[in-house]
């Protein structure tokens, strides 16, 4: 904005708070109150609705008893669970070439009151790991929910049958629920 335009709107500004200022600051009128001639006649008295009311003694307590607080009742702690519901991929014996990469799901579902997070792991318990870690993190659900459990198998160059067999553990260490495995056939 350049000045010229600028200046105008500062000094009608400033106007109008000097006039406000000095419209507070004037003479205010005090009203008058009637009254009627002496000796006329005599002073009407006020209305039984107008009459002002008599005063109401306020009781103040003088001993207060402090409320008593009771202690909040603790939530009980929450159950880990899990339940299988069903192979996802690579029925029980099915048979693979030495070498080859099978990814193994399972239908799962968490039947505890606590929420998997990411402090929970599904661990080998029994058996070859296949190439894979023998502890993975744990698909995150909360309680109630359904979720697929997946792990990336590589089958032994030796032949012969295999289970690996995996469980889910809290955070505390503590292993729960049913374990879910794949159990394959090596077959050159």
């Amino acid at each position: 904005m350049n000045a010229d335009r600028l200046i105008p709107r500062i000094v009608s500004a400033f106007i109008l708070i000097l006039l406000g200022t000095l419209s507070a600051c004037g003479p205010t009128a005090t009203p008058t109150l009637f009254r009627p001639p002496s000796g006329l006649s005599t002073p009407t008295p006020l209305p039984p609705t107008l009459a002002p009311a008599a005063a109401t003694p306020i009781i103040l307590p003088t001993d207060t008893v402090p409320p008593t607080l009771e202690p909040p009742t603790p939530l009980p702690p929450c159950t880990d669970d899990l339940s299988w519901l069903a192979d996802l991929s690579f029925e029980d014996d099915t048979t693979v070439q030495p070498g080859q990469s099978m990814d193994k799901q399972w239908l799962v579902q968490n039947t505890g009151t606590c929420d998997w997070d990411a402090g929970y792991t599904l661990r080998n318990i029994n058996g070859e790991t296949l190439g894979a870690p023998a502890e993975i993190p744990l698909y995150p659900a909360r309680a109630g929910a359904q979720v697929t459990l997946r792990i990336v198998f590589v089958a032994p160059s030796a032949a012969g049958t295999y289970r690996s067999e995996w469980q889910a553990v809290n955070p505390e260490g503590e292993a729960f629920g049913d374990s879910v495995y794949i159990q394959i056939v090596v077959s050159p």
